[in-house]
Parts: C-alpha cells; sequence; structure tokens
C-alpha cells in the first residue's frame, strides 16, 4: 500500500499523514453508511467544505467517489439547487458556521435533500462539541432527517520536527503536540475496529546514571498516550476488539537520520528532489497550437496515470529504458512511423527523435501525450544527474553509509570537485554528521565547514543533526538496534550492513531504509523485546496467525538477466521494490487473505524510500504495511526543518535550499 501521493487541487499536500490506507478503505468507512443501491433514484450528493476537500482529493479520484454511489459533490458555502429526490452524505468540520449552513439545508418544510449523513473529519484538539450537537438537536425538523451523525480522522503535525527535538527546554510543549498526536492515531484504529499490539523504540540511555532527555522519550511517551486512548476506545466503542489485530511499531526520526537526506534514484524521489515540483504538479512546455511560442502545461504525477504507477518505484535508469523500449514499439507498430522512419537515413533512432516522429502524427496524440511527457521528464532528470554530477555524489553517499569511506574521502571530493553544488555539499556533510557526530565538535568541525564554504544556516542544519540522537548512538554497544555497526576489519564506521539474501547487482541500488529491517524482523516476531517493547503482552493466538501468515508466503525468485543498462541500474523484475510492477500486480488483491496489518508510525517525518519499501514488504511478508507520520518529506523540505530546529530568530525568508 502506499501514500495517497494525489494532489488534483491548489491545496497541496497538507494531509499526508496515515493516507496509506486505501482509498476504498476510506470510502467503504465514509458511504457505507448511505449507500442503498446503485438506481438512479439512491444516488447521494456529497457536500463538502474547503478543508474535507483537500482530505478527499488526497485520498481519491471523482471516478473513485461516483463508484460508490455519488453522483454530485457540492461546496457547503455556495448556493445549491434543491435536489429533494436525493439524498446528502455531508463531510465536514465541526465548526459553528458548518453546522449553520447544515441546519438551513435541513430545515423548514422545504428542504434541499430528501435525507441527510453528516460526517466529520477528526481532530481530537477539536471533536464536535456538545454545544453543536445540542444545537442540532433543538431543530426538531432536522432530527428526522438525519441517517447517521459520524466522525472520521485526520492527522496534521508538519512541525513535529521542531516542537519534539528542537526545544528540550520547552517539554510542556513538546507534551502537548505527543497527546494530540496519540489521540489521531488512536482515532485511526477506532474508525477501522482494529486492536494493536504496541510497541515502539525504547529509550536509549546507556544506565541508570545517564539523564534521558525529552526526545529520546519519545516514542514511549506517543506509544503510552495511544495505549490510553485505545483502553478507553475498548471500553467505550461497541464491538470494538478484544484482542490484538494488528501490529503498531512507534519510530521517530532518530531511527534513520540518513534516509530523509541521501539522494534516492527511483523515479518518483528523484523526480520530487531535482525537479522543483509543488507536490505532484509538473509544470512542462508544449507546442503552441497557434504556432506560436512554446506554451506551459501543468500535469499532475499521480495514480490516475498508469505508467506514474508502473515508473514510480523503478530505478531512474531502468525507468529511462523502458520508455524507449515503449516508445520504440510504438513506433514499429504504427504504419505511418515506419514509413517515417525508413525515409530516414540508417542509423537507430534516440528516444528524443522516437519521440519528435510519433508528436508529428496528430491521431494517436491521445496515446501518446503521456508517454512523451515521462519521456522528457527522464531526459531532464538524466541531464542534471549528468550535470551535477549525481553518480560520483551518490556512490560516496552510499559508501559513507556502508562504512566503505570517511571523512578524508569526503575532503577529498571537496578538494577535486569545486563546482559542487551548496545543497549537495550540504547534503553530504548531514550524512557525514549523522554517521560521525564527533568530528564536528569543536575547531574540527569548523574546519570541515570552512572547505565546504557553508552558509549559517547550512551550518546550523549540520549541527542540529546531533538533536536526532546520533551521539548516544555511537556509545551505545553493537547489539542495539540503532547501534552504529563496526566491522573489525574496517577503520571507518558503517550505519548499514548489506542485506544477505539479496544481491546487489547495480551500484546506487544498495541503500535501503532502516525500517526495511525492523518491518521485517517485526513480522517474523524476530524484534527485540530490549529495544522496543510491548506496551500490551499479545494473546496467544496472535504469535500463530502472524507466523503461518508469513508461511505461507512463498520466497519471491530474482530475474538477474543480462541488459545494456548502466552499471548503477537495476533489473525490472527483481522484488527488491525498485519496481511497482510486482506491487501494482497485486494492488486490487483482497486484503483480508493477507495475514494481519502491520501499522509504522514514524514521528519526525516520513521519506521516499521508507513509503518504497512498505509497497515492497506488503508483497514479501503477506501482510498490509500501513505507513503513517507526522509528515512526508522530500530532502529539501527535510533540509528546512532541520535549519529551523534551533533558530528561535530565524524566519522563513531567511532559508535558503
Amino acid at each position: 500500500m502506499s501514500y495517497s501521493d494525489s494532489d488534483s487541487s491548489s491545496y497541496g499536500g497538507d494531509y499526508k499523514n496515515f493516507r496509506q490506507i486505501s482509498r476504498e478503505r476510506l470510502l467503504y468507512e465514509m458511504l457505507r453508511s448511505a449507500k442503498t443501491g446503485t438506481s438512479k433514484s439512491t444516488w447521494k450528493v456529497l457536500i463538502m467544505d474547503k478543508l474535507t476537500v483537500k482530505i478527499m482529493s488526497h485520498s481519491c479520484k471523482m471516478a473513485d467517489i461516483t463508484q460508490e454511489g455519488v453522483s454530485l459533490v457540492e461546496d457547503i458555502h455556495r448556493r445549491r439547487q434543491p435536489l429533494p429526490s436525493m439524498e446528502a452524505i455531508y463531510f465536514i468540520q465541526p465548526t459553528k458556521e458548518n453546522v449553520i449552513m447544515f441546519l438551513s439545508d435541513m430545515s423548514g418544510r422545504s428542504p434541499l435533500y430528501k435525507k441527510y449523513v453528516k460526517k466529520f473529519p477528526y481532530y481530537p484538539s477539536s471533536p464536535i462539541s456538545r454545544e453543536l450537537v445540542t444545537h442540532i438537536k433543538k431543530d426538531s425538523t432536522v432530527i428526522p432527517r438525519i441517517g447517521a451523525l459520524r466522525e472520521g480522522f485526520v492527522t496534521d503535525d508538519e512541525r513535529a520536527l521542531e516542537e519534539l527535538f528542537g526545544d528540550e527546554e520547552n517539554s510542556r510543549r513538546g507534551d502537548a503536540c505527543l497527546n494530540v498526536m496519540a489521540s489521531r492515531i488512536a482515532t485511526v484504529f477506532a474508525s477501522l475496529r482494529e486492536f494493536p499490539l504496541v510497541r515502539y523504540r525504547a529509550a536509549k540511555s546507556l544506565d541508570t546514571m545517564t539523564m534521558t532527555t525529552f526526545s529520546d522519550l519519545i516514542p514511549t511517551k506517543l506509544a503510552a498516550g495511544v495505549w490510553n486512548c485505545l483502553m478507553k476506545y475498548k471500553q467505550s466503542i461497541e464491538n470494538f476488539p478484544q484482542t490484538e489485530t494488528c501490529d503498531l511499531l512507534i519510530l521517530d526520526r532518530s531511527v534513520d537520520q540518513v534516509a530523509p537526506i541521501i539522494h534516492e534514484w527511483t523515479y518518483d524521489a528523484i523526480c520530487r528532489d531535482l525537479l522543483n515540483m509543488e507536490g505532484n504538479k509538473y509544470v512542462h512546455e508544449v507546442p503552441s497550437k497557434t504556432g506560436g511560442p512554446p506554451e506551459k502545461k501543468e500535469v499532475l504525477l499521480e495514480e490516475h496515470d498508469p505508467l506514474w504507477l508502473e515508473l514510480r518505484h523503478a530505478h531512474i535508469a531502468d525507468a529511462s529504458e523502458r520508455l524507449h523500449e515503449k516508445m520504440t514499439s510504438f513506433i514499429s507498430k504504427n504504419k505511418a512511423a515506419q514509413i517515417q522512419h525508413s525515409a530516414r537515413d540508417g542509423g537507430e533512432l534516440s528516444t528524443k527523435d522516437l519521440q519528435k516522429m510519433v508528436q508529428a502524427l496528430p491521431q494517436y496524440s491521445d496515446q501518446i501525450d503521456k508517454l512523451s511527457l515521462h519521456v522528457e521528464i527522464a531526459g531532464k532528470i538524466n541531464r542534471i544527474i549528468r550535470e551535477l554530477r549525481l553518480r560520483e555524489l551518490g556512490q560516496l553517499e552510499q559508501d559513507l553509509v556502508f562504512g566503505d569511506a570517511g571523512l578524508k574521502d569526503v575532503v577529498k571530493f571537496f578538494t577535486t570537485n569545486e563546482d559542487v553544488s551548496r545543497e549537495n555539499k550540504l547534503r553530504l556533510l548531514m550524512i557525514l554528521a549523522a554517521i560521525y557526530p564527533e568530528k564536528f565538535q569543536g575547531e574540527k568541525g569548523q574546519n570541515i565547514m570552512k572547505l565546504a564554504r557553508l552558509q549559517s544556516d547550512d551550518i546550523t542544519a549540520v549541527n542540529n543533526m546531533r538533536l536526532l540522537g546520533g551521539a548516544s548512538d555511537i556509545k551505545k554497544s553493537s547489539t542495539g538496534a540503532f547501534s552504529l555497526k563496526f566491522d573489525i576489519n574496517k577503520k571507518k564506521r558503517a550505519v548499514r550492513k548489506d542485506r544477505t539474501g539479496e544481491e546487489q547487482t547495480w551500484q546506487l541500488s544498495r541503500f535501503y531504509p532502516m525500517i526495511e529491517e525492523l518491518i521485517e524482523k517485526l513480522g517474523k516476531r524476530e524484534l527485540p523485546k530490549d529495544d522496543y517493547p510491548c506496551m500490551n503482552e499479545p494473546s496467544p493466538t496472535v504469535h500463530a496467525k502472524n507466523q503461518s501468515a508469513a508461511i505461507s508466503q512463498p520466497p519471491v525468485a530474482h530475474s538477474m538477466r543480462s541488459r545494456r543498462t548502466p552499471t548503477w541500474a537495476r533489473p525490472r523484475n527483481s522484488d527488491d521494490g525498485y519496481s511497482s510492477d510486482s506491487v501494482l500486480r497485486h494492488a486490487s488483491s483482497d486484503f483480508k487473505k493477507m495475514g494481519q496489518r502491520i501499522f509504522v508510525f514514524i514521528v519526525g517525518g516520513a521519506t521516499r524510500s521508507e513509503l518504497r519499501v512498505c509497497h515492497k514488504l506488503t508483497r514479501k511478508l503477506n501482510r498490509e504495511i500501513i505507513l503513517g507520520s507526522t509528515s512526508l518529506d522530500d530532502p529539501p523540505q527535510f533540509i528546512t526543518k532541520m535549519k529551523m530546529l534551533t533558530v528561535d530568530e530565524l524566519s522563513l525568508d531567511d532559508i535558503q535550499i
């Protein structure tokens, strides 16, 4: 499963948290109480406000809503035509203004609609108040017309990193943030009627004499808050499960400081990293239909585009080759294109030549628009990779992570590549600071910054990496789950070890986020309880169910076919998460046939690579992996947040990426 990355309106991407839950489930939970048939007489009107339009646009498309029996979508704040033969579903915020509008629609002898189902997105800090419920009840003409009154959920903690990691002195603000977060997470389980086995990253304090910091206790406090809410739901919600039905693993950004910064080479991630996209919006130039200068056109890279869906988790080199093959295949199957091809001089056509040729065939414009778009995007990305020499940089990043490079290699890279961009120098040093935080203390740290010629806010971001827990990781024994791993044959330090059983054929595919290892261990019941304690001891049947689900999934073979792809790519048929094909073949499968769900919640932001491995592991473990977080951050957003952690007087206008 995945976050729904849709940005089909101008509202932006504020409601990313727990959008991992499938659109089918969201729609089912919201519409099931209203759907009574598929005949024209039972079609519904869906009424929303500005905020709930955001939520819905990030969860599903209009076609999905229509499929669930909704024929018309309306804005509650606009004048609407009466439709007394149709039933209405109100999906709105629990505000006084909305309730007044709702009552004006329903009251009197001539209501706008036949019957009403009212649903509120759930905010624990502002649920529907008793006063508003009382206000609704006062109107005697309204009550008989309400079919149901329900609350849903939404989370929004974009400033969690700053509020929880940035100010150790202000624990009240941090506690308040965690309390709200816990209520919102618990609401997810209440909505889905799931009762999780709650596990969390334990505090990393060395011994009883060491003072534990607030940030080190974040997962512990959040797990306790979620558990308290669940206990209340268990007693108060009808038909709420009394035994565990799923797993919840609560982590924070200290689990993996490298993942938000390192260059991720899959198509989805690299598009957002290098193309300065706004949400899912990509702007490109198209030929003018009137013969004038090129016109700018906005397109959305999202799930309605089958090519995007196929390529988003593929390595950029693999995606580029697939696009060339698709374009070549289109030419070979089209007679007009073949005539143009034969009229040309001999020699193999480039992808760009093929693109121009197909664009000259107007009768096929509808078929080729999407293909041409992705050919252009892939070409642009590959140009940027060459111009910025990102392959060499990416190799150094991964060598640092796996202990094959150290500070001397970074210094050498800076001295021999003076044209490296400021942003890439910053990212390289942030990775270095996550691995070797002690090297950025005192004069040695100042000399490294001076060599990189970083600006003051860049230096702040590098220094703030220590706040994510790097220093404590160095001192912890190598048996800990988050400890830095040492190889007796290596002088350099590694924060990853190569995964056994997964052959790495090409470069720049070696990196994996830490949650991949943690989720696999959780699925196999091998996650150490000392490092990941349980809030509740599982029922005896939980182990048996999950073990049988894991055993029932046969091992997946890896394709090792030869190809002309550059050595930094990866084969499309491998089950390593770099191709979405294997996931897409099973995306529409019935998740009820799988084992119990695994929910993973990361405080401080999730990354595209973490999202990718959840796709991969859903099939591998035969369990639906649902990733939640306070935000979904691409490198520029994460770096900006790191700059803001400790500098209260710094405004967003001062930040440069």
